[in-house]
């Protein structure tokens, strides 16, 4: 398969090196000095503490690259539009778009580029951190999970699971992937989200019961919007699983408290922002979560 990993950052860097075994891989990314790194020494992926040296093609421009089966986004959300104007070039009529981003709603984007039959959205369990240009841990391996917003008629879906499971991944195809998504959207836009808003770590939030009122009211609307989108949802148990993810890593620091602290722009409108927009679909109010979003943007244009 020819595949195009827009995205060289620690999840990119593993898909694009481990599914080079067996496939015409093109790892995509704006960084010249990564994809120097690259090309003259091999990308390195740490497993189990040893290294490995993979090598699939790294370009900064894909001009002169034909379309490929599949493209695989692995860039930051906010950056998703930008990256698939700049390669367009490689976005033929049978061309696949996945996402395994955080956050929903991605198909949106995605949607601007291919048709709804080429469009494959999922979640990793696979987690990294980039040591060094060109040089990635892989952290923890999971199932990477994908599915479709409509049938696949063309039975691309078992193709790709073989070939992720061929190349050292655990490939599991879902019936109803937006249900898994937002299971796993709930926590980033309750918890995640506050800790942004408030610049605390994760413990905070069930210890303090003005912070965990919110988190609650977040977690309600979550719900009342995910019934409104003909999903499961049990108010009860996903507030109880919130409040133990608080208990548990009680020094633990989101992505948007991070990204917010360091002055950079935030995630937030394919978490936060997703349950708005979902919201708007579904004609189920979310007005808490759209007070988070915008103090997030004005806590970014500080």
């Amino acid at each position: 398969m020819r595949i195009a990993v827009i995205g060289a950052g620690a999840m990119g860097s593993i898909y694009g090196g481990h599914l080079s075994l067996h496939n015409d891989v093109y790892l995509i990314d704006t960084n010249q000095a990564v994809i120097d790194q690259i090309n003259q020494n091999g990308l390195t992926i740490q497993e189990n503490g040893q290294d490995t040296v993979y090598h699939p093609f790294a370009v900064t421009s894909t001009k002169e690259v034909e379309p490929v089966d599949l493209i695989i986004l692995f860039v930051k959300a906010l950056y998703s539009q930008a990256a698939l104007n700049a390669n367009k070039g490689i976005i033929g009529p049978d061309t696949y778009l996945m996402t395994l981003q955080n956050g929903s709603g991605h198909e949106d984007i995605l949607g601007e580029f291919v048709s709804e039959d080429r469009i494959i959205i999922g979640t990793t369990e696979d987690n990294g951190a980039v040591l060094a240009p060109g040089h990635v841990r892989r952290g923890g391996v999971g199932n990477t999970n994908i599915g479709m917003l409509v049938p696949d008629t063309d039975g691309f879906l078992p193709k790709l699971k073989e070939t992720l499971d061929s190349c050292g991944f655990h490939g599991h195809i879902h019936d109803n992937i937006q249900q898994l998504i937002w299971n796993k959207l709930f926590t980033n836009v309750s918890l995640s989200a506050l800790t942004g808003v408030l610049q605390v770590p994760m413990g905070f939030i069930a210890g303090n019961e003005h912070a965990w009122a919110i988190t609650k009211k977040l977690i309600q609307e979550a719900v009342a919007v995910a019934h409104g989108l003909g999903l499961t949802a049990d108010e009860a148990e996903i507030t109880e699983k919130v409040r133990l993810t608080s208990v548990n890593s009680p020094e633990g620091i989101t992505s948007i408290c991070a990204d917010l602290k360091a002055g950079r722009k935030t995630e937030v409108n394919t978490i936060s922002g997703s349950v708005v927009r979902a919201s708007k679909k579904c004609g189920v109010p979310a007005p808490t979560h759209e007070l988070i979003v915008q103090l997030v943007h004005a806590m970014e244009d500080r």
